[in-house]
């Protein structure tokens, strides 16, 4: 995969979204626990697609992406539960569960291709 593909800009502009509303639910809701576990694994998925871009082997850039696409469902289980206690506020939440929902297809997608192409397809590209 190439710099400036798809998956490394929607995570990070994603990861810059979680900052936003970690600070916002820090300051604003004086939410602290539900929050640290937020700004972790939604900050999280772009430090490993990133780490997957400069992967030493296939099997190094899969793991790293794999583990990218544990995060983001964990991320959307926080966002879900931040908006279905009430804390964040459901027109917010819905759309940036939405935007994690885009990233954990995109990452599935890929992993999904890894398993069905031919190593020497990747390796040669």
């Amino acid at each position: 995969m190439k710099e400036g593909n798809v998956i490394v800009e929607k995570s990070y502009g994603f990861a810059l979204r979680i900052v936003k509303l970690f600070r916002y639910l820090s300051n604003e809701k004086k939410e602290y626990h539900l929050s640290k576990q937020l700004i972790r694994s939604g900050t999280s998925i772009g430090a490993n697609v990133e780490e997957a871009m400069a992967g030493s082997s296939r099997n190094d850039f899969k793991a790293k992406l794999d583990i990218a696409h544990k995060e983001a469902r964990e991320t959307r289980f926080w966002l879900k539960l931040l908006r279905d206690s009430e804390i964040l506020e459901p027109n917010a939440a819905n759309s940036i569960i939405k935007d994690c929902e885009e990233i954990i297809r995109i990452l599935a997608s890929i992993l999904k291709s890894l398993k069905s192409t031919p190593k020497k397809t990747i390796l040669n590209s």
